[in-house]
């Protein structure tokens, strides 16, 4: 058995929006409230950005093709997504948690960690602040909210999951072990479909049963990964809150409405998707050092591939070149392309992080990006893009943007 550790003083808070989309959209329109509700691009080839619960009874989950998701909840509405509005509630709601600590750590744009050990002598103990937090989210914003408090931050996050929809869970530190030791293996921070069924072909079904497995047995059968469980199963998660408002990544896809084996196609695709990339990197004010390719063949395989740029870049151009150097590298495809996509990675901040190594020619498309930007920011019904785009799009009008 591990030895106990001593009670750790931190109060840690896992703060996630529930059904964020749904309930963003349900402000609008609260007549449809408890009705089936899936938000999607209305179209026959995208997939299932978020439902209500009502929906996810029906077996309807995020990720899965709306065609599919249809066939599972047929009396379901379907919502279009209205990603600014997300984007824009989501940084008020940040910005309202840093009301509450100045140690917020945002997942994304529905869910964050929360510091709350300074708080507590100016707000109260764990439980008066969670509530606290959740009946402000509720008066200033009209949206749900489920907090899981612990003083570990995969424990926060357990406990969040387990209390939803719209409720509260504190797990003492007392009673970490007694919390853990009763949950399934999958309830685990890291335990996916495959990684559970290893663990149960291994014998394993429950947290209890993976902390009382020798940790070298747990190592010789799998790895690296075998000790990380171990240990999370023995409650053993020293990593602090760490304070940041930079996106993790950011990406833009296409799911094509036929799915296409023509390279003239995937690389015109791949052109705006990098622009689109490069300019919410300007925007958001960071570039990114690694980029990743996304497929998905017409069967529903994925598959990615990644580079890494010599310096950090919001360049279209130093994106779109790494993203053609990747999908030649791929050869001949047996399939066509159901879905194409590109995610720029480990991001930097440009105040900090930019490197003063461009080329010339580099530095000449990030001018002329830049300039165009401001365009579209002063004159929004004016649409800009590279000239090859815009021929494309006049002789074929179904290229128009996701």
């Amino acid at each position: 058995m591990a030895p106990s550790s001593a009670a750790d003083p931190r109060i840690l808070a896992h703060v996630d929006m529930d059904a964020y989309y749904v309930e963003v959209e349900l402000l609008t329109q609260p007549e449809l409230r408890g009705r089936k509700i899936i938000v999607a691009a209305d179209s026959g080839r995208s997939v299932v950005l978020s439902a209500s619960y009502e929906a996810r009874a029906d077996g309807v989950r995020s990720a899965m093709p709306l065609s599919r998701a249809r066939q599972a909840s047929p009396h379901a509405i379907v919502l279009p997504p209205h990603m600014e509005r997300y984007r824009e509630l989501s940084r008020q709601i940040m910005a309202y948690f840093d009301t509450i600590t100045d140690a917020v750590e945002q997942l994304s744009v529905d869910e964050a960690f929360l510091d709350l050990t300074g708080a507590r002598r100016r707000l109260g103990g764990p439980e008066q602040i969670g509530k606290k937090i959740r009946r402000e989210i509720r008066e200033q914003f009209g949206l749900p909210a489920t907090v899981g408090i612990a003083d570990r931050k995969f424990i926060a996050k357990i406990a969040s999951t387990r209390a939803k929809p719209d409720g509260l869970l504190l797990v003492p530190p007392q009673r970490r072990l007694e919390f853990l030791h009763s949950l399934p293996v999958t309830a685990m921070w890291g335990v996916g479909a495959k990684t559970a069924q290893s663990l149960e072909a291994f014998g394993i079904t429950t947290v209890l049963q993976l902390a009382q497995t020798p940790e070298p047995s747990l190592r010789r059968r799998f790895g690296v990964t075998g000790t990380a469980l171990h240990r999370l199963a023995w409650g053993e998660d020293a990593r602090a809150v760490q304070p940041h408002r930079i996106e993790k990544s950011i990406g833009a896809e296409e799911t094509f409405a036929q799915d296409v084996a023509d390279d003239a196609v995937l690389r015109a695709e791949l052109l705006r998707l990098s622009h689109r990339v490069a300019a919410r990197l300007r925007e958001s004010g960071v570039s990114a050092q690694g980029l990743s390719l996304k497929l998905r063949y017409s069967d529903f395989e994925t598959l990615t591939r990644s580079a890494t740029l010599t310096h950090p870049s919001h360049s279209a151009l130093a994106i779109y070149a790494k993203m053609l150097a990747l999908l030649e590298k791929l050869g001949e495809r047996s399939q066509s392309v159901r879905l194409i996509g590109i995610r720029a990675e480990r991001l930097v901040d440009d105040a900090g992080g930019l490197q003063l190594g461009f080329d010339r020619t580099e530095t000449n498309w990030v001018d002329a990006e830049s300039a165009l930007d401001a365009v579209a920011k002063r004159f929004p019904q004016v649409q800009t893009a590279p000239a090859s785009l815009l021929r494309a799009r006049r002789e074929d009008p179904g290229l128009g943007d996701s």
